[in-house]
Formats: C-alpha cells, structure tokens, sequence
C-alpha cells in the first residue's frame, strides 16, 4: 500500500533551523520520494517503509530537543507525481 505524509516539523528552541535541516537530510537519504515547500515536508513511498523510517527519524529529532512539535498528515495513495489541473 503506499502512502503520501505531509510532515510539519517545529523545534520550539532558538537553533530550530539545524534540526530541521537535519531531519530534511535524513528524509532525502532514506531513499524515499521527498518533496519540500516552505511551510512543510512531503514524503511518499510503501507504507511500512515510510512508517518505519519517520519512526526513526522522528525519534532521534525528539531525542536531540528539548521541546518539539511534529504535525503529520497521512493519505492513503502516493500523489507525488499529483500536479493541478486548473
């Protein structure tokens, strides 16, 4: 089954950016399909090999904060290559 996750990651402490940046990084070397805008991280592949990898990744980002938010959408269908039609 594949799946589509848009991914909102907030470290609430002054040095945000390189958490975010790492957690970016990481997504890219997974070998899944990754998508970034300015407001959100979108990845796409099978779904246990999604699940499995943000499981990690989140892990180890939430390890390395002290505080952090993560907003996770999840759609049943990979829509990367979905491109508007109006």
């Amino acid at each position: 089954m594949e799946v589509s996750v848009e991914i909102t990651f907030s470290p609430l402490q002054d040095d945000f950016e390189e958490h975010i940046i790492r957690f970016i990084k990481n997504l890219r070397a997974s070998g899944l399909i990754v998508i970034e805008n300015p407001l959100s991280t979108q990845v796409f592949g099978e779904y246990d090999l999604v699940m499995n990898i943000l499981h990690r990744e989140i892990k180890s980002s939430f390890e390395e904060l002290n505080h952090g938010l993560f907003y996770i959408k999840l759609v049943k269908t990979n829509r990367s290559e979905y491109e508007p039609y109006f």
